[in-house]
């Protein structure tokens, strides 16, 4: 690490506390990136507390689909909140240390969070798949206390993966001046400091991964090729469209986790060097909490009128039990 150097007069706390040096390799960019990257954080919990003071106050937007996109705002919510201020920090205070216990609280919720929003999208799937493909049945297959116990389900899945492999990974002795190269405390570059055999932990993390993160990917697929095959056996085109509109944002969100989360989780010490990784770290954790909301309300009618009625304080009653 050429680029990483102690500060000066640092005491005998460097030798245990970690640095983040995420972007100190371009460090005239600093301002710009801090800038941006408050915006964008901004933008995120405006627009995720946004959508989840909508599904919870407006009358109309008390079906299931809109209980778990509140879900999900919520798990974006707690994820910016995890990793952006640490990140504004790190670019405001260069060579600030960071204690192994933050250190480790922080790589908890990510791996929590991470976890909790591949099972959301999964029982999002679901709902679409039950609303298209069995749509008789959905008030009863879909109902109320169904979709808390899937809730809690999704948000309780990733406890026990974050406090095993947390807890297992900062059992290791670390070497050496610990600077992480990345924004946040993330297993791939925890490990790079590691002074001992991680074959066992690595071997148990990529297993972990794929249950995690395929399983959940490939029960989706399942769902949506079943939604396909029965939008294919709609007679009317216009229902065929309708069908497969509600599908849209969900789509759009999946493709955007999964292309970013499966590239970077999948492989515990990539190839890729450590800035190509911080950049593509970003899209999930910046610019897909921040696009999220946006995907929903632009292209959803409801989501635009309830935001619509709140404007123009049109909201008549409060949310049905």
């Amino acid at each position: 690490m050429p680029w990483f150097r102690a500060p000066v007069g640092a005491n005998q706390t460097w030798t245990r506390d970690f640095v983040l040096l995420g972007f100190a390799h371009v460090p005239t960019l600093r301002p710009l990136l801090s800038a941006l990257f408050t915006a964008m954080f901004t933008l995120t919990l405006l627009g995720n507390g946004l959508l989840v003071l909508l599904s919870i106050w407006d009358p109309v937007l008390q079906a299931p689909m809109y209980f778990f996109l509140r879900q999900l705002a919520l798990v974006e919510v707690c994820f910016s909140l995890d990793i952006v201020p640490r990140l504004l920090a790190t670019l405001l205070w260069p060579g600030r240390g960071l204690s192994p216990v933050s250190c480790a609280l922080q790589l908890l919720l990510v791996l929590a969070c991470v976890t909790t929003e591949c099972f959301l999208l999964t029982a999002m799937a679901w709902d679409r798949y039950v609303a298209i493909c069995r749509p008789l049945h959905y008030g009863i297959i879909m109902s109320p206390r169904l979709c808390h116990l899937l809730a809690a389900t999704c948000w309780l899945a990733g406890v026990p993966v974050s406090l095993v492999f947390t807890i297992w990974l900062f059992s290791f002795p670390f070497c050496g001046p610990r600077g992480i190269r990345h924004f946040f405390c993330d297993i791939a570059p925890l490990l790079s400091l590691v002074c001992a055999d991680t074959r066992l932990f690595e071997a148990n993390v990529l297993v972990a991964t794929v249950l995690v993160i395929m399983t959940p990917f490939c029960l989706i697929a399942a769902s949506y090729i079943g939604v396909l095959a029965t939008v294919l056996r709609m007679p009317s085109a216009t229902g065929r469209h309708k069908a497969l509109s509600t599908c849209a944002s969900h789509l759009i969100v999946v493709v955007l986790f999964y292309g970013t989360t499966g590239v970077i989780h999948l492989r515990p010490k990539a190839s890729y060097s450590p800035e190509s990784k911080q950049v593509v770290s970003l899209s999930y954790t910046l610019v897909t909490p921040m696009l999220n909301p946006l995907i929903y309300s632009l292209r959803n009618k409801e989501v635009k009128a309830a935001l619509g009625r709140v404007c123009w304080g049109r909201h008549g009653s409060g949310p049905r039990e």
